[in-house]
């Protein structure tokens, strides 16, 4: 939200204020504006749409899954989930979250978005590391044997 409020009213307007006060102007895409549209076309929204999409499916097969066996005491009763998508990867509902916001980008990527996206990226990637020590807390033995065959956000990769 603070990224789409810098992006689209404080940014923008301030560049466009300062340019006609002093005369400068700064290309499009610097700052505000469909940065790669010169170079990709409307191929931007397309794939944009596509990933935010699979991303949106990620958060919601994730969550589905933690409410089903984590959340629900009646009828999960807070056991480890280590089945469906938490087969492969550890956190899909972050990874979900970074491909939706990804997929933004390559629509609408400026500077500023990229900076914001980066810091994005390192926090949820130390809250992940956080919620692990937590699950290590709960669960155990049970979790770190999880943890070593199962990787945090890409399966066989990361």
């Amino acid at each position: 939200m603070l990224a789409f409020a810098v992006e689209m009213f404080g940014v923008p307007f301030s560049m466009y204020a300062l340019g006609w006060l002093f005369g400068i102007w700064l290309p499009e895409g610097v700052l505000w504006g469909h940065t790669l549209g010169q170079y990709i076309g409307l191929w931007g929204m397309y794939l944009g749409i596509v990933v935010s999409l699979l991303g949106i499916a990620l958060v919601l097969v994730g969550w589905r899954k933690i409410h089903q066996e984590y959340w629900r005491m009646e009828a999960g009763e807070g056991k480890l989930v280590q089945t469906g998508i938490y087969r492969h990867i550890r956190h899909p509902q972050y990874i979900g979250f970074f491909l939706i916001t990804f997929g933004m980008m390559l629509e609408w990527v400026t500077i500023p978005l990229l900076i914001l996206y980066v810091l994005l990226l390192v926090l949820y990637y130390r809250l992940a590391k956080r919620e692990e020590a937590d699950m290590v807390k709960e669960f155990g033995e049970d979790y770190i044997e999880y943890k070593k065959r199962t990787k945090m956000f890409i399966p066989h990769l990361i």
